[in-house]
């Protein structure tokens, strides 16, 4: 039962953070237009199991006026809204409190703030801390984000964070853990069309098909990514394609992403945006 979507509604970011799943960073391109925030509005209605909409990226402040927007948006289709942030826009508790008012009239109902190491948040006086002062003080509903033991190795955190790491047998990563394939209950959209079930695995493209479409037919088992994972995890989708695996990985979602990357060009439209897979992007379309 899906009840919530989750805007990715910028992949770039001020940070590069080496634990990112996205591979996002100042140089990512890939932000919703104005035009595409309504589209997709219009086809959640059409989803009336949806309750709830995030909005994240990358870093969602950078485009602050849509982001209002989106906010607007969810308030008037009767959702809830929540945003996750790194608060780089917190130089100040005053100033903290002007970026948070706007969001506190909306109604906001989660702001989630990056709060570790990762993100420059470890005195007393950095952005995150700060930010999470204003928004007590205003009676805005928030919390923290802090990446430590529960790293999913994805994305950039795939190729950087792994290391030295213990590692498991290939031969043990037969399910997948973390991500509810059979029926999800949230999802991630960007604007390119994609809608993700886990980052980098698309149900299909909603600008070419209405994504209440795309959820309503979307069956698991016949997916050609999500089927071998369901049916044996990360091992039965490398062995279902061929993909030759190295003898160990950190967890089920550091090999995932290696098997998933190794067919990055054989079921691309499945495996999309490139970015998320540390590729070089394709020109972005405009809707």
């Amino acid at each position: 039962m899906l009840t919530g979507i989750h805007f990715l509604l910028t992949y770039t970011c001020i940070y590069e953070c080496d634990h990112c799943f996205l591979h996002c960073g100042p140089q990512a391109e890939g932000t919703f237009t104005l035009e595409q925030l309504r589209a997709v509005f219009k086809q959640i209605k059409r989803i009336p199991s949806v309750e709830m909409v995030y909005f994240e990226g990358g870093e969602a402040f950078l485009y602050y006026p849509l982001l209002i927007e989106g906010l607007r948006l969810a308030r008037q289709s009767g959702l809830g809204a929540g945003i996750v942030t790194n608060a780089y826009w917190a130089t100040s508790v005053d100033d903290a409190a002007l970026w948070l008012k706007p969001l506190r009239a909306l109604k906001l109902a989660d702001l989630s703030i990056s709060d570790d190491a990762f993100h420059e948040s470890t005195e007393a006086g950095s952005p995150p801390k700060l930010a999470l002062e204003a928004a007590r003080k205003l009676g805005v509903p928030c919390g923290t984000i802090c990446i430590g033991d529960d790293v999913y190795f994805r994305g950039r955190a795939a190729e950087k964070l792994t290391g030295d790491l213990p590692r498991r047998p290939c031969s043990s990563f037969t399910t997948c853990p973390h991500e509810e394939l059979e029926q999800p209950e949230r999802m991630h959209v960007d604007c390119h069309g994609n809608a993700h079930i886990c980052q980098g695995v698309s149900m299909g493209n909603m600008w070419t098909a209405p994504l209440a479409r795309l959820v309503r037919e979307y069956n698991a088992r016949a997916h050609p990514i999500c089927g071998p994972l369901v049916a044996g995890g990360p091992l039965q989708l490398a062995q279902e394609y061929g993909v030759a695996l190295s003898d160990d990985y950190v967890d089920e979602c550091h090999c995932c992403y290696a098997v998933r990357k190794a067919l990055r060009d054989r079921v691309p439209e499945h495996l999309v945006p490139r970015q998320v897979y540390g590729l070089k992007p394709l020109p972005v379309q405009h809707f």
